[in-house]
C-alpha cells in the first residue's frame, strides 16, 4: 500500500472500533518480516490496545474526543480532549521520528494527522464508500490516500489512490466446510451498526421462523 515501504520507521494509528484496527493488523506481519520498526498510536484504553500489545508492538495512548454532529454534553469537553491529543501526538512524533505515518481513520487519528502534517508523512486508508467526518478532516493532509473502492477514489480524491484493503493472510487459508460446523449463515452490518439493528432483528426473526432450532 505504501509503495514497497521504503522506510525505516513506521508509525500507524487509528481510532473508534476494531474495524479501524484489523487492516493495520494485516499490515504489521509484513512490515515486521521486512525489518521495519513499528509503533502504534491509539486511544488510552481503546479496543486496539490489547490487540496491538499482543503482537509485541509498542503502543502509545493519546487523548481523543469524538466529532459528533448531534447534541451531546460531551461536545463541550471533547474539543479540549482533541487539543490535548494533538499536543500528545506532536510530542510522540517528535520522539519516534517516523519516516511515514499510516492513518486508518476514526476520531483518534485527527490530532495525529494534524500533528504529522508539518512532516508531510501521513498516508491514509479509507475503507468506506463515503468518508466520515473524521476522515474528511484527515485526508487533505495526507500524501497518499488508499481506498477500498475505485468509485470512492474517483469521486472524492481524484487520482490520489485506489489500493483495496489489507487482508490478513490467515483469511486466505480458511476452510469453508469447517466454518459451516459453526454457522450456516452469517449476517453482518458495517459502520453505524445501531442504524441497522432493527433490520438485523427482522432478518433474525424470519430466519428463525424458516429454520426452527436456529440460534
Amino acid at each position: 500500500i505504501l509503495g514497497g515501504f521504503p522506510y525505516e520507521t513506521y508509525c500507524t494509528y487509528r481510532g473508534g472500533t476494531a474495524g479501524h484496527v484489523t487492516p493495520n493488523i494485516a499490515l504489521i506481519p509484513t512490515l515486521k518480516a521486512a525489518g521495519y520498526q513499528i509503533s502504534y498510536i491509539g486511544s488510552y484504553e481503546g479496543i486496539e490496545r490489547k490487540l496491538i500489545e499482543e503482537m509485541g508492538i509498542p503502543y502509545y495512548g493519546i487523548s481523543s474526543g469524538k466529532l459528533r454532529r448531534y447534541f451531546d454534553p460531551k461536545n463541550f469537553s471533547d474539543p479540549f480532549r482533541v487539543l490535548k491529543g494533538f499536543h500528545e501526538a506532536k510530542k510522540l512524533l517528535k520522539k519516534l521520528k517516523p519516516d511515514v505515518v499510516f492513518s486508518k481513520g476514526g476520531f483518534v487519528t485527527v490530532p495525529v494527522v494534524i500533528a504529522a502534517k508539518a512532516e508531510d508523512s501521513s498516508n491514509h486508508h479509507e475503507s468506506d464508500m463515503t468518508p466520515g467526518l473524521a476522515n474528511k478532516l484527515c485526508i487533505p493532509s495526507a500524501v497518499k490516500v488508499c481506498c477500498n473502492f475505485p468509485e470512492t477514489a474517483k469521486a472524492h480524491y481524484g487520482s490520489k489512490a485506489y489500493d483495496g484493503t489489507p487482508i490478513r493472510q490467515e483469511l486466505m487459508k480458511g476452510d469453508k466446510e469447517a466454518g459451516r460446523q459453526f454457522v450456516d449463515l452469517l449476517l453482518t452490518t458495517g459502520i453505524d451498526g445501531d442504524r441497522w439493528k432493527p433490520w438485523c432483528s427482522l432478518c433474525n426473526d424470519h430466519i428463525r421462523q424458516d429454520s426452527p432450532g436456529t440460534s
